[in-house]
């Protein structure tokens, strides 16, 4: 129980009803969330909980907790989901995917969250138990498909759920326009928002709002933004998506080689001209992926000024 060991001793008045992210995205202001994954050891979770305090300050509509691959930190999600939404001001919202679960399981963790006072759960299939790329084998007793467990998750409690999507779209979707009809049908299924992998190109997020426009998707979309601090690091990510960062990006990246500060500068410039554009063009916010610290989402956030909120 290492997250117990190390949660903040302040405790603020639970919510009486915590918000919905719908409602927060909706209520007129731009969004700005934040994602972190569960540490493996009890440094990790102090790093963590600084980053999260550093974080607070600028109230995010909310932060995200992932859930790893076959629920391999089910009980840390659940364990530090429980700890932001009692510890701190931040309204969290959970992951969770279908992956190495049965229907029963997945019923108990969705119990979990809601006992925690939680009620905002990202939806999601997951990649196939043998890795990205490899051929999808469902749980026995499980589902199969996103749109199975956005079900699953509304019809018990008075859940939020969200979806995700791509903006170049999913490595095994026949095509850009099958792709779209899916999140159709994750919407179609009680999803309220939705959350996009990492991308680096502005121009391919309106290209997805344009295709999900085209076959009735109104649930809004929010772009997720990882700032390039190491380029092997986020080059290794994306690969695992079957992707690519793109040339002009590695281009403006490795022309800093061999100075790390420089690389970093370089890529947080990218992302804040990056989130710049995208709420210039009407993104009904920015979601980060912090990789749990804080300072280069700190410094975009900066230099957005008075561009969210």
């Amino acid at each position: 129980m290492l997250l117990r060991m190390t949660l903040p001793t302040h405790r603020p008045e639970p919510l009486a009803s915590a918000p919905s992210v719908s409602d927060l995205i909706a209520s007129g202001q731009r969004s700005i969330s934040f994602e972190f994954f569960p540490p493996k050891d009890e440094k990790g979770e102090r790093l963590l909980w600084t980053t999260l305090r550093e974080l607070e300050p600028l109230q995010p509509t909310f932060v995200s907790v992932t859930y790893g691959a076959g629920g391999s930190t089910r009980d840390r999600t659940i364990r530090l989901t429980e700890g932001i939404a009692t510890h701190t001001t931040l309204t969290p919202m959970a992951h969770l995917t279908v992956v190495g679960h049965s229907r029963d399981e997945l019923r108990s963790v969705i119990g979990s969250y809601a006992a925690a006072g939680v009620r905002n759960v990202l939806a999601m299939r997951g990649d196939p138990p043998g890795g990205p790329g490899t051929p999808w084998t469902p749980t026995p007793g499980g589902l199969t498909y996103a749109t199975e467990l956005i079900e699953l998750v509304t019809s018990l409690g008075d859940f939020c759920a969200g979806a995700t999507a791509f903006p170049l779209g999913h490595r095994e979707a026949e095509s850009l326009e099958a792709d779209a009809r899916v999140l159709r049908a994750k919407q179609d299924a009680g999803a309220e928002f939705a959350i996009t992998e990492l991308f680096f190109r502005v121009e391919d997020y309106f290209a997805l709002l344009e295709r999900c426009a085209a076959v009735g998707v109104h649930i809004p979309v929010l772009p997720g933004i990882m700032p390039i601090t190491s380029l092997p690091q986020i080059t290794r990510m994306v690969e695992l998506s079957g992707r690519e960062i793109p040339r002009e990006v590695v281009d403006r990246v490795s022309r800093f080689e061999g100075d790390p500060a420089a690389v970093r500068a370089e890529g947080i410039a990218i992302a804040t001209e990056m989130c710049d554009a995208l709420l210039a063009g009407g993104s009904p916010g920015l979601h980060f992926y912090t990789l749990n610290r804080s300072t280069a989402t700190r410094e975009i956030y900066a230099g957005l000024g008075s561009t969210v909120g």
